[in-house]
């Protein structure tokens, strides 16, 4: 069965964006530092791509507007909104667990849950995400838009792995 992977940064005071809804503070500490290449290897895993509405327009609008960035992935935009689909990109208002569940049932490589924070506690109060990889940015925003809230129940976790650089600790969690 496929995994749900969580890949996501967060503020060190656990927001994912600003009170904006801005993401210009995801950086780390020193400008122009090399990084490690974790994305390109979460892109060798993965087939599949979930966004929530506000992530697919932040994406299309200010972070990617000439381009979209996961050509080639079979792409699921959780919204309500009644839009045509697009190349490689389903826009769906269906539960979003029911077809995650779905999804996981399929053969195929992981599924990136890319953003945003609505689908990320959903996903998580359902026992949905199978790996948590949360880069902690060193920055205290105060407000914005939380990355878990508040869930209705605790989710215990198992730490599998930890890494630092530029400043950024990245995390990786599974549930125990």
């Amino acid at each position: 069965m496929r995994s749900v992977i969580l890949y996501i940064a967060m503020s060190l005071d656990g927001y994912i964006a600003d009170r904006e809804g801005g993401v210009d503070w995801l950086a780390g500490q020193e400008p122009g530092q090399d990084m490690p290449d974790s994305y390109n290897t979460l892109l060798e895993r993965i087939d599949t791509v979930l966004l929530g509405w506000n992530t697919y327009h932040q994406l299309t609008t200010q972070l990617s507007p000439e381009q979209w960035p996961y050509e080639g992935l079979d792409c699921y935009v959780f919204t309500h909104r009644s839009l045509p689909p697009k190349e490689g990109i389903t826009f769906s208002d269906a539960d979003p667990c029911a077809l995650v569940r779905e999804l996981k049932a399929r053969p195929g490589r992981d599924i990136w849950l890319c953003g945003g924070a609505v689908l990320a506690q959903a996903l998580a109060a359902a026992g949905l995400i199978d790996r948590y990889e949360i880069t902690v940015i060193p920055t205290l925003l105060g407000s914005g838009v939380p990355l878990f809230g508040a869930l209705v129940q605790e989710q215990k976790l198992r730490l599998l792995g930890t890494g630092t650089f530029n400043g950024m600790a990245e995390l990786i969690y599974v549930p125990r």
